[in-house]
């Protein structure tokens, strides 16, 4: 494989939004993608968690990629998450990813797998001889229910090269370890809708993959770190970790109340849930609309 720059900065991970009729919107994807690129977004990212990759059909995960690399259009990096039970679904639909312009893979491990490093490591390290581009793998045991130990990090970094990534999701002090463990080889991302964030950048972490409901705040937080700023950062940070602690209780939370903050931002009036999915409550709904509000549309 190539020598491919390293990943870094704020990659929104987009939401899926549907119609009434339960189908994709087409132009709320173009709408998130536009104000990823016109707020500082350092990259961008789909079909994870918030993007309810669980529930899409594979034609409708083929259509996402295809609508945000358009949409995109070699403005910023795109990743994809890839998804599917078997090895064989992951590789193909990869390759399908990177013929669409995808830089990189977030390799997703199917719940199936179980506990232990053993069933992910020879999932992973079966797809990984077969993609030739930069992957990662996400590890995220807490919302997922499968991952690998920081040992189980190590050993897959060591046997394949193009493994340069890792979407982790845990406390800094997680991933701090997990930097430090592996010297280097990584470019190590977390999530957990931004969660911690100037103190895993402190931690060593390459970016962060939030949903794109603050990407305006966060990308300038990241931005100022890599400029010395810290006190400044710190003070954007504050203005938008209520609205992360509220959104991030849980995943089906942050598809619900994060995805609705981001609606309102981006002038999108209507949001239609596809089911199983947790519904608001107008106390809930009330609270989206303040924190939406105090930040102001997202231009």
């Amino acid at each position: 494989m190539s020598a491919q720059p390293r990943p870094a900065g704020i990659y929104p991970m987009l939401y899926a939004f549907f119609d009434r009729d339960g189908a994709l919107d087409r132009s709320a994807v173009r709408r998130q993608v536009d104000a990823c690129v016109a707020n500082g977004a350092h990259g961008v990212a789909v079909l994870g968690l918030a993007t309810e990759v669980s529930k899409l059909t594979e034609a409708e995960r083929h259509t996402l990629v295809e609508w945000v690399a358009a949409d995109l259009d070699g403005r910023l990096p795109l990743a994809v998450t890839v998804f599917g039970e078997k090895p064989e679904q992951q590789i193909a639909f990869g390759r399908y990813a990177k013929d669409c312009g995808a830089q990189w893979l977030i390799l997703q491990p199917p719940r199936s797998l179980g506990a232990g490093d053993a069933a992910p490591l020879h999932f992973f390290g079966a797809i990984m001889d077969r993609l030739d581009m930069t992957l990662a793998i996400q590890n995220a045991p807490e919302y997922i229910g499968v991952g690998l130990s920081v040992d189980g990090i190590v050993a897959l970094a060591g046997n394949h090269a193009n493994f340069t990534v890792l979407k982790g999701e845990g406390a800094v002090l997680a991933i701090r370890e997990v930097i430090e463990r592996t010297d280097g080889k990584l470019a190590v991302f977390n999530g957990r809708a931004g969660l911690e964030l100037t103190d895993n950048l402190r931690a060593g972490c390459a970016g962060i993959v939030p949903g794109m409901d603050f990407v305006d705040r966060q990308a300038r937080v990241f931005d100022l770190m890599q400029s010395g700023c810290e006190a400044e950062a710190e003070a954007v940070y504050r203005e938008v970790l209520p609205g992360i602690v509220f959104a991030m209780a849980s995943i089906e939370h942050l598809v619900c109340y994060g995805k609705r903050i981001a609606a309102r931002r981006l002038g999108i009036t209507q949001v239609f849930d596809r089911m199983p999915a947790l519904a608001p409550t107008a106390f809930g709904l009330a609270c989206t609309e303040r924190i939406a509000d105090a930040l102001g549309a997202l231009r």
